[in-house]
């Protein structure tokens, strides 16, 4: 009677272990994809402020101009224009390199188009690279992600051809010990794989 409770403790724990395993990845993928969408658009907004200072206008409306075609970046720019009017410092959270940029050249009196031109290209760089590195790392993500299915597949298969070994880890006090140990080795072995495969490259735009 009192070895049930403990272990419904055990089973509680191991499949807290694996939700909380399964929620890192999820989040791990979610922030790289963010990440390379991020420098994707600050590579656009460099882009169109670059082409609208090679046109002859001024930096602020330049700014606006980029905002108005990437969307996603449209605040950070147009406050970017504003301090620039008001000559002010430039800061920005989304867009570090544009705004730094920015500030050199007109500290030094650089051309802003070409000082401008240099972030981009240093950006697309980095995001090339990214990508680049996120494909070479899809293999052994891939067999990571094999190594770890392949022991709950063990489980279903034998669970499949009548061996129980649901009924023992579910049922005995060290079945519980090992369902849990089991799950430990698992997340374990997620968070291992994504610090070895989970760079993204991008480290700023």
């Amino acid at each position: 009677m009192l070895a049930f409770p403990v272990a419904g403790v055990g089973a509680a724990v191991a499949t807290a272990l694996l939700t909380f395993s399964i929620g890192q990845e999820w989040r791990s993928r979610r922030e790289k994809s963010a990440a390379l969408a991020r420098a994707e658009q600050a590579s656009a907004a460099l882009r169109m402020v670059v082409a609208e200072l090679r046109s002859g206008t001024h930096p602020a409306p330049a700014a606006e101009a980029a905002a108005d075609a990437v969307p996603a970046l449209a605040g950070e720019l147009r406050n970017l224009a504003t301090a620039a009017r008001l000559d002010g410092p430039l800061e920005s959270a989304a867009l570090p390199g544009l705004a730094q940029a920015w500030n050199l050249a007109r500290r030094h009196g650089l051309p802003i188009a070409d000082t401008l031109e240099a972030t981009r290209r240093d950006v697309e760089a980095e995001t090339m690279f990214a990508r680049r590195l996120h494909a070479k790392m899809a293999g052994p993500r891939m067999s990571a992600t094999v190594l770890t299915v392949l022991p709950i597949g063990c489980l279903a298969l034998g669970q499949a051809i009548g061996a129980g070994p649901l009924t023992v880890l579910t049922g005995t006090l060290v079945g519980q010990a090992f369902l849990v140990v089991g799950a430990a080795l698992l997340w374990a072995g997620t968070a291992w794989s994504r610090a070895l495969t989970g760079r993204t490259g991008v480290v700023g735009t």
